[in-house]
């Protein structure tokens, strides 16, 4: 069977449009070393004979480590994994956190994690429901009256967190489809309330409820929700309701704050004459609720074990994070839905994740697992192309499951 790995920038909170589908072979994995890479051997762990499949099976490291060395396909300046599988544990590293350093990089040097914020947000939210404080079938309307227009006010808080809104495209929003005007733009200032206003134009694209479209502004209007029912931002909410109990201490939500402190990866763009820029310092308030997360490898990983073991929300919720949208809703591409309530859903070799992608500029994050927690991984990576193709998840993802 194939994945669909969607990736999608979201330093302009998911308007960027053409989402990468990559199609992920049943095969042994594709881990070809690339120039400069660590060398490792790339042979495949093999399949358990019929009868065996119950059965724990040995984690081909070195097969890992090939996947995330080939930092040619994509091109890339850092990648790191931390999995378990089976009650096996390995995390390995390639590249260089810093190129002017040269410094290898750790699992607690913080990253942009890009939309993996909206599993943060959905948590949140379904915190809220499950204590009675947010109503899933109520109109965004009714706690943000008068943000929206009529016909959209009545998209619910269910429709926002599974992508089934139906919100138009962006209209009056800067020109990003180049690597210099990213960067000439990375210190726009944006307050929430305006970049909603950015989608108030035109009608819906379809009922909401219908079809499925990813979009990161729904999950903008979800914080707002957040602040109104809380009274308080949304990053501190996240801060006392998930980082605290969870000792997440490299974790946060940046606000305006342009710089990653502390020791972090570095993200680059190559540029149009074949240049590298260091693109890690920009104002997250472009991203807002649908990616400003600030993270690690070890952080995203606890988060992870924490929301799938259950221990950040009741067996209700837990089954809101795993419900996708009825049979009938489609994507608008006429594939099947694969977003739930702040997750995706991911089939490969018979195996399915569930998790989040995250995507800024210079930054890809992939965070999923099995819903047993038997396979889990966290894979971050620095690619320099302004968009780039899946083959590093690929070929991590084929390795776990072959």
């Amino acid at each position: 069977m194939t994945a669909q790995w969607i990736s999608r920038r979201s330093m302009v909170r998911g308007t960027v449009a053409g989402a990468a589908l990559a199609a992920v072979g049943s095969g042994a994995a594709r881990a070809a070393v690339g120039p400069g890479a660590r060398p490792a051997a790339a042979a495949a762990t093999a399949r358990p004979a019929a009868g065996d499949a119950a059965r724990p099976r040995s984690l081909d490291t070195r097969a890992l480590q090939a996947a995330i060395s080939d930092l040619s396909h994509p091109p890339a300046t850092s990648s790191q994994l931390r999995v378990v599988r089976d009650g096996q544990r390995w995390y390995g590293t390639a590249g260089v956190a810093d190129l002017a350093s040269g410094r290898a990089v750790r699992a607690d040097d913080r990253l942009r994690a890009g939309s993996v914020t909206k599993a943060f947000v959905a948590t949140v939210v379904l915190q809220l429901w499950a204590e009675g404080r947010v109503d899933l079938d109520a109109p965004v309307g009714r706690y943000l009256p008068g943000l929206l227009p009529d016909d959209f006010a009545r998209i619910t808080v269910t429709q926002l967190l599974n992508h089934t809104s139906g919100l138009p495209d962006h209209q009056g929003i800067p020109d990003k489809s180049t690597p210099e005007a990213a960067l000439r733009h990375r210190f726009d200032q944006w307050a929430p309330e305006e970049w909603v206003r950015t989608v108030t134009h035109g009608p819906l694209k379809f009922p909401p409820g219908t079809k499925q479209e990813y979009r990161g502004i729904t999950y903008v209007l979800l914080a707002l929700v957040i602040e109104e029912v809380t009274g308080q931002r949304y990053g501190d909410t996240i801060r006392s309701r998930v980082l605290r109990p969870l000792g997440l201490a490299r974790t946060l939500i940046p606000g305006n704050d342009p710089r990653l402190h502390g020791p972090h990866v570095h993200g680059y763009l190559r540029m149009t004459d074949g240049s590298l820029e260091d693109a890690t310092v920009y104002n997250p308030s472009s991203t807002w609720g649908g990616g400003e997360l600030v993270s690690t490898v070890d952080d995203l990983f606890r988060f992870q074990q924490a929301l799938f073991s259950g221990r950040l929300l009741p067996p209700d919720a837990m089954e809101k994070l795993f419900t996708l949208p009825p049979d009938g809703v489609r994507m608008l591409d006429g594939g099947p839905a694969r977003y739930s309530m702040g997750l995706q859903k991911a089939t490969v070799n018979g195996v399915t994740f569930w998790g989040k992608t995250g995507e800024v500029y210079g930054y890809r994050t992939r965070v999923f697992s099995t819903r047993d927690r038997r396979t889990q991984f966290v894979l971050s990576y620095t690619p320099t192309p302004l968009s780039s193709d899946q083959h590093m998840t690929e070929r991590v993802v084929a390795v776990l499951t072959s």
